[in-house]
Parts: C-alpha cells; structure tokens; sequence
C-alpha cells in the first residue's frame, strides 16, 4: 500500500483547475439556484437539504439513546410512577422514535445517494451536457423539498406538543406515533396527524418517480460514442437497478398511502378490522414496497463501492459483468421476498417456506459484488486515502449485516429474534452502515470535483474511525442485547439490559462526532482547501476529464469513451498533484 501526496494551494493549469467560469459561479442570486435546471446545482441542493435531515435525525438519535440509557422508570416498577406522567414520557418517545424513524429513511436513506451523488455525477459520467429532462429534474427537487418539509413539520411539531403541551395552542397539534410504517391498526386508532404524515410521504414518492424516469432515460439515451452497455461505470448499473425499483414499487407504496388517508377520512374499511378492513393486507402491500426500497437504498452504496475500489486500489475492476448483472438481479430479486417481515403475522408454513428461500437467495448477487471487490483489491496499488477508508468500512459493516441477515431469514431463528434488537441492529448495518458509510465515501471521492476544493486526508481518516467505531460500538452490542430478549420501540426495560443501552449510547456519541468532524472537514475545505486538480485519483471515468469544478455546459464537446477502468494511461504529475494522461 502506497501513500501519494495531496494537492496543496499552487497555481495549478486552467485545464486542471477551474478558476474561471464554472457551474458555481455561473450565475448568481437566489433564484439562479432555485430555479436553475443545471443538473449539478441541482445535486448541490439535494445534498444541502439532506444533509440537514441527516443532522436532524441524528440529533434525535443521540436523545433517543440519551433517554434510554438513563430510563425514567424501571419496567418492572411503573406502579411507583404516576400514571400521567409515564403517559407523558412515553408520549414524547414515540414521537420522538418516529421523528428519527420517518426523517432518516424518507428524507436521508432513500433519496441520499441518488439525488445528491446520481444527479451531479451521471450526465458527467455519461459525458453529456445535462440530465435527459432537466426540467423534471428541477420539478423532482421541488417535490422533494415540499413533501419534506410537510412530513418534517408534522413530525417536529408532535415532539414539541408532546414535550410541551402549552405549544398546541399556538401551533396546533401534530406529529405522528406509529413508527415509520405507520402500521395498522396504531395508524386507524392514533390521534396524531396520520394524514398529514402520510401525504408528506406520497409527495416525496412523487420525487423518486420522476427521478427514477430521468435517470432511465439519460443512461439509454445519453451515452456518448464508445460506451456500450458493458463499457457504463458501475455506478450508473447501479443508479439503473435502482430507478427500476424506483419506477415499480414506488407507486404501491403511493397507492397503499392513499387508501389508508381515504380510510381515515372516509371511515371506508380497508385496513381496520373494526370496519371490515385487514390489517395484515397493508403490511403486505407496505412490505412490498419497503422490502425493494431497501435496495433503493443499499444499490447505489454499492455502485459507489465499486467505482472507489478500483480508483484507490489503481486496478480494472474483477467481474464487470458479474458486478453489473448483479445489479439488475438484486432488484429484480427484491421484489419477491417482502414476506420475510411477516413470518410471525399468521401466513401459511408454505408461504414462509418460499419467502424464507427466496430471502436467502437474493444474498447471493451481493456477495458476488463483494467478492469482487476484494478480488479487486488484491495485489492491487491500493492508496488508503479517506474515500479508501471508506470502502474498507463498508465492507465489513455491509458483510456483518448481510451475514446477521441470515439469521433472520430462517424461520427458526426469526420467531425468536422478531421484534428485538437484534432486528435493530442488523437493519442499522445494512441502512446506516452501509448506505451512510458509502455516502461519505461517495462525497470524499467527488468532493474536489464538486467543490473545486481538496480536503484534510488527516482529519478524514480520524473522522472515518471515529465514524467505525462509533457504529460497531452502537450497534454491534444490540446483537446480543436482542438475541437475550430485549423488545424494540421500548422506552423503559429490566435492569438486565441496562449495561447494553450503556454501551450503546457510548458508541452514539462517539460516532455522532465523528460525523461533526466530516461536517467540518468539509466546510474547512470550502473556506481553506487546496485548488483541486481536475483528476487527483486518476480515474478514468469521464467526469474526471472536465475541469475541477466543472464547467456550466460540463463538456465543450461529447468525449468519446472507453473503458472506465483502464487508467493504465494516468500518470501521477508532482508539478500539479494529480494525474495527467500520458499523451497530453
């Protein structure tokens, strides 16, 4: 493993660093960025919001862990309590545990790479000047942003009354308590705001469709001369299984929204037995959307493992095909085991026979992906620079979920662990650990091409093992608190568990700053970073051979591609602290 050194503040060339016109300076004002069609402000702004929902969510995180690891009552003694101030407490962590739930899945895991990574990067990978339909590119932000900020007030304003009920009489009442499923029968019989909640989410499904649309569109469309199907970076496979799942099962989960507002408005029974309605029918129809939607999550982290793997590790990716195949089976796949979430809900010992196979064999395309990348790893120049860090993360926190998966995918084991921590624990793995994990990475490696601007190696490695620790310290322990019993969604327990939600808050902390410390690497880098060369890594992909921060129309002419992963012909270059093509 080698170390190269990081571009620092010189007079780099223009063809290398662009101090002249470029996409952030373009255009200035208000409305030239909330209204621009350019597809790289566009992913500015997706990053901008999301990243504020990730602070929020996290923030409530770590008070959600605070109130655990200092419970206000034994479970075991509630009869010393007074019953209205244990309703109270018990208030205020549902909705808080919902707030967290509902933000960091709808407004941080499923949009995040796509909206922010997809939409800056493709049209530059695909060498193209923009997105397909930049205008419904444009229109999908702006749903985005209104269906957030409905779901976002209603679930603040629930936190608030619930702390505070005085506050109803000034902003009324709110917030939700079911969960972020919003599982029947809690979401017939709640009082909170079902409706408004759910309408902020059918908004926001609206956004992931339309960009699901564009994404499909530009890949089939836009490619640029030499790049065949089999010659696309692996991210935009990844960016395609992913507009497919998006494009599919998106709609249901709209539909299964709608019906259950109709329900509660109409008192039409649909879902609540009280009426006629079924409650597991929507857990079905709930589960055969969020099932697929885990891979709208987890499918774009692995194509941004795949193209840092090979740009750090100086090596053409082992197994293309077997990698981009891969993509495309896990979202076919995923379509066919929702019903591995409803072991316990009454279906017939056949139905959780098949669902119980099919669950094990959807593993089988992400371990492809894995034991690729290692292949790729291996006798390779690797470069543990901190998108590298990364990666290395990632797989470990991505092989401890998968693996932990299986546990649940048979039906012996699953009846004992449903509804424990252990479920905590391996969906963290798989959501956080993986899909923030890569997200972080995924900016790291893009961060000089967006911002022009080079970061802190140090302060990036501290924060990524601060980040690892952190999460195997918070997580890892949930394992063993669930496999001896420990109930989710449970404000107070027995004294028993207490050692584990100890350890646990620790690692909250821990990894909650370390994710400050990204925070401030990166706005130390927009205030004092290095000019960014246009391509500090050496990749080969086509967004490295624009300028840093790329031009407005990101390419004067079409390039023509090749290989994405042949980087045999960079060079590293000490004048400019990058790498430069061997003919130029």
């Amino acid at each position: 493993m080698t170390s190269i050194p990081t571009p620092h503040a010189n007079d780099l060339p223009e063809s290398q660093h662009n101090s002249g016109d470029n996409y952030l300076n373009h255009s200035r004002g208000f409305a030239s960025w909330a209204f621009t069609v350019d597809h790289k402000r566009i992913g500015i702004m997706y990053g901008i919001s999301i990243c504020t929902f990730l602070l929020l969510g996290g923030i409530f995180a770590l008070i959600l862990r605070t109130m655990l690891a200092l419970p206000i009552a034994n479970i075991e003694n509630h009869a010393n309590y007074d019953p209205a101030y244990l309703k109270h407490w018990m208030d205020v962590y549902n909705h808080m545990f919902t707030l967290h739930g509902a933000v960091m899945v709808f407004l941080f895991i499923i949009p995040g790479i796509p909206a922010v990574l997809g939409n800056f990067v493709l049209p530059l990978m695909l060498g193209a000047k923009d997105v397909a339909f930049p205008k419904l590119n444009l229109a999908s932000f702006h749903i985005f942003v209104i269906g957030s900020l409905i779901l976002a007030w209603v679930l603040l304003k629930g936190v608030l009354v619930a702390m505070f009920p005085g506050l109803a009489q000034y902003i009324g009442y709110g917030g939700l308590e079911t969960g972020w499923t919003f599982y029947t029968p809690y979401s017939m019989d709640s009082n909170s705001a079902v409706v408004e909640a759910t309408f902020g989410a059918f908004v926001l499904g609206f956004s992931s469709i339309l960009t699901g649309v564009n994404f499909i569109a530009s890949m089939h469309m836009l490619r640029p001369k030499g790049m065949s199907w089999f010659r696309m970076p692996l991210f935009l496979w990844a960016l395609y299984g992913t507009a497919i799942i998006q494009l599919l099962a998106t709609p249901v989960l709209a539909i299964t929204l709608l019906l259950l507002i109709a329900e509660r408005a109409f008192r039409v029974g649909i879902f609540d037995p009280n009426l006629g309605g079924d409650p597991i029918l929507y857990q079905h129809f709930f589960w055969f959307y969020s099932h697929p939607a885990v891979y709208i999550m987890v499918l774009p982290a692995m194509g941004v493992i795949s193209e840092l793997v090979t740009a750090h590790s100086r090596k053409h990716i082992f197994g293309y095909s077997f990698i981009a195949y891969s993509s495309i089976a896990i979202a076919l796949l995923g379509f066919f085991v929702w019903g591995h979430h409803m072991f316990t809900s009454g279906q017939s010992p056949m139905a959780n026979a098949v669902f119980s196979l099919l669950t094990f064999s959807v593993s089988i395309p992400s371990a492809i992906k894995v034991f690729n990348w290692l292949s790729t790893m291996y006798r390779g120049e690797i470069h543990l620079r901190t998108p590298m860090l990364y990666v290395l993360s990632f797989i470990l926190l991505f092989a401890i979920g998968g693996l932990t998966g299986l546990f649940l995918g048979a039906l012996a084991t699953d009846i004992h662990l449903h509804d424990t921590y252990f479920i905590v624990a391996h969906f963290h793995y798989v959501m956080m650990g993986s899909t923030l994990i890569a997200f972080l990475g995924g900016m790291y490696h893009w961060w000089p091409k967006m911002t022009g601007k080079m970061y802190s190696e140090k302060v990036g490695a501290i924060a990524c093992a601060m980040v690892f620790v952190g999460f195997n310290l918070t997580f890892f322990i949930q394992f063993i608190a669930g496999s001896q019993g420990m109930p989710r969604r449970y404000a107070s327990y027995i004294d028993d568990y207490q050692i584990y939600h100890h350890i646990s808050t620790g690692g909250a902390f821990v990894l909650g700053s370390g994710l400050f410390l990204v925070l401030f690497n990166w706005i130390h880098s927009l205030l004092k970073g290095a000019p960014a060369p246009a391509n500090p890594w050496g990749a080969n992909t086509l967004e490295w051979q624009c300028s840093s921060p790329p031009p407005h129309d990101n390419f004067t002419d079409t390039p023509a591609a090749g290989d994405p992963y042949d980087m045999t012909e960079w060079q590293y270059d000490e004048s400019i602290k990058g790498y430069v093509k061997a003919n130029d």
